[in-house]
Order: structure tokens, then C-alpha cells, then sequence
């Protein structure tokens, strides 16, 4: 029995070693029990998650192109225009949902020139879709004028506004349910495996018969459209559309995926490796909110986590191939 028990915690044990994300929540967690906050509340916890929500939908999608050794700084431009599009076609009589509607595919077809020029024309991914988030940024301006624009409807605040049950916030059950679609995209499709392959070895995958080019322009459009659901929640959330909401959002949805596990090398992590990765963002920025640190410390301490938590596991890996 002891034996038993000793080889559980020895597994355990070297299962967290290996996500170091996990750790730097563990370790957060334990932190806020020293000081007389209201952390552990009910109020607060589900807040983190209503407040992770509109990030982590983004980074469900991120993960795919970083999977298929690719990334999309595009994301944040596309969230905010997503947004000022649903509104503006609401505000000019359109019904909400086909206005939703024409938002997300206007996401999905930025993913799709992203896709279009990074992988049919072999261009860097990094400077495309950092360029293409520039450009659609320009167009947020110039569709607003540089001020926000509020919805006159107010029926489409209640979509992210609302809670099952009168507890369960809307937005965090819209995060659950298209992480859990991706993750079975991922997991139990030829599509999630040939993902992996090709993110792994580009050449290999194609040689074995995998439409490389498919899956990956695929996985660009399916990141551009789910940055733009989350653009339609987070207006719905704040009734209000701006080009300026989006410009961090890239760069944090992109580290965060990272610092869960996802490499930029491809072939490597998942949606729950990103899940994880974007919690400590969000579970960091919420304790020290608590703790009344300084915005201008909150960033410094951003940027140690990530750096210490990117370092540890390259770190880790180097070890454990020279071990080999």
C-alpha cells in the first residue's frame, strides 16, 4: 500500500515538474492564503474566469497555428474589428445574430489571407500577421474614427452580460464549451493528428500524404474566426466597440500559450497546455490587483513569470537531453 502510495506521489510529482505552468499557479495559490484578501471567494474566482474568458477563446485558436509551427499576432486587430463590425451593422438595423454572424466570417477571412500568404506563398508568420494586425488596426481607426462605438441594441449585452443559474457567468461557459470543441478537434480528428505531424516535420508530413498546405491555411482561418467571437463577446461585454482594446492582446495571448507548454517549434502542446498558460496571466494580474500592487510593477512581474517560467523549461529539456 505504501509503495503504491509512493509511486502516485512520484508520478505526480514529476508530472508538475514538467508543466511549470501548473507550479506558478500552485504556487500563487498558496501565496494568497497569507494574506487576508477576498481571493477565496466565490464572487472573485468565477470573476477570474469571466475575465480570462474572451483571452483564452483567442488562445484556443493561437494554438492551432502555433501547433502547426506558425503564430498569429493578427489576433488582437481581429478582435477589436470583429467587435465595431457587429455593432455598426446592428446599429445600422441589421438583425443581431446575422450581424454576429457576418463579424466572424470577416475574421475568418483575415485568417484566411494570413493563411494565404504565410503558407501558399512561404512567407514569415510572425512578420505577416504582426503586419496584418498593423493594417487592421488602421481600419479599426478609420471605421470609428477613433472613438468608440456603443451599441444601440441593447439585447446583444445580455449574451456575455448574462449567468446560468444567476451564478455561472455566460462568459466562461462560451470559454468551456469551445475550448472542449477544439480539444476534440485536436484530440479524435485526422485533422488534429495531421496538425501535430506537419507542425513536427513539415517535409515528413508531406511526403506521408498529409495536405499540409489545407491544414495549416486551415488552422489560420479557424484562429482569425475565433478571434472574432471573442472580439462579439468582449463588445457585448462592455456594449461598446474600440480599435484600441486589442493592443496587448497578441502579444499576452501569444506568451501565454507559450508559457503553457505550446512551442514555437511545432508539433508540440494542446488547448489545455494554452489554458493553463493563459490562467497564470489572468490569476496573476487578479492576486496582485488584491494586493494593491503598482500597474507599472504589475507589468515587471508579467514579465519575470514568463521569462522564469520559459527559462525553467527550456532549462529542463536541456537536462533531460543531455541525461540521453
Amino acid at each position: 500500500m505504501q509503495t503504491s502510495i509512493a509511486a502516485f506521489g512520484k508520478r505526480t510529482l514529476r508530472a508538475l515538474t514538467k508543466q511549470k505552468a501548473v507550479i506558478a499557479i500552485l504556487a500563487m495559490l498558496i501565496l494568497m492564503l497569507f494574506f487576508k484578501t477576498n481571493f477565496y471567494t466565490s464572487y472573485n474566482l468565477l470573476s477570474i474566469l469571466k475575465d480570462a474568458a474572451v483571452n483564452e477563446i483567442i488562445a484556443f485558436g493561437v494554438t492551432l497555428t502555433v501547433i502547426a509551427a506558425g503564430c498569429d499576432l493578427s489576433v488582437g486587430g481581429v478582435m477589436c474589428l470583429s467587435g465595431i463590425v457587429s455593432i455598426q451593422l446592428m446599429n445600422g438595423g441589421m438583425n443581431m445574430w446575422l450581424a454576429i454572424l457576418v463579424a466572424v466570417l470577416v475574421g475568418a477571412l483575415v485568417g484566411f489571407i494570413n493563411g494565404f500568404l504565410v503558407v501558399q506563398q512561404k512567407t514569415e508568420a510572425f512578420i505577416i500577421t504582426l503586419g496584418m494586425g498593423m493594417l487592421i488596426k488602421g481600419v479599426n481607426q478609420q471605421l470609428t474614427d477613433a472613438h468608440p462605438v456603443s451599441c444601440t441594441n441593447m439585447e446583444f449585452m445580455k449574451i456575455a452580460n448574462g449567468k446560468i443559474g444567476g451564478v455561472v457567468p455566460n462568459l466562461a461557459i462560451y470559454m468551456i464549451v469551445i475550448g472542449l470543441l477544439t480539444y476534440a478537434l485536436l484530440r479524435y480528428t485526422s485533422y488534429g493528428r495531421n496538425l501535430y505531424a506537419l507542425g513536427g516535420d513539415y517535409d515528413v508530413a508531406k511526403y506521408s500524404g498529409i495536405n499540409v498546405i489545407a491544414t495549416k491555411w486551415t488552422a489560420f482561418i479557424l484562429s482569425g474566426a475565433l478571434a472574432a467571437v471573442a472580439g462579439v463577446l468582449l463588445s457585448s461585454k462592455l456594449n461598446t466597440g474600440s480599435s484600441i482594446y486589442g493592443d496587448d492582446t497578441a502579444l499576452m495571448v501569444n506568451c501565454g500559450v507559450v508559457v503553457g507548454g505550446t512551442s514555437f517549434a511545432g508539433g508540440v502542446g494542446g488547448i489545455m497546455q494554452s489554458f493553463v498558460g493563459l490562467m497564470v496571466l489572468q490569476l496573476l494580474t487578479n492576486c496582485m490587483n488584491m494586493l494593491g500592487i503598482a500597474p507599472y510593477l504589475q507589468q515587471v512581474c508579467q514579465g519575470v513569470v514568463i521569462v522564469a517560467i520559459i527559462w525553467l523549461d527550456c532549462f529542463g529539456r536541456k537536462r533531460k537531453r543531455e541525461d540521453v
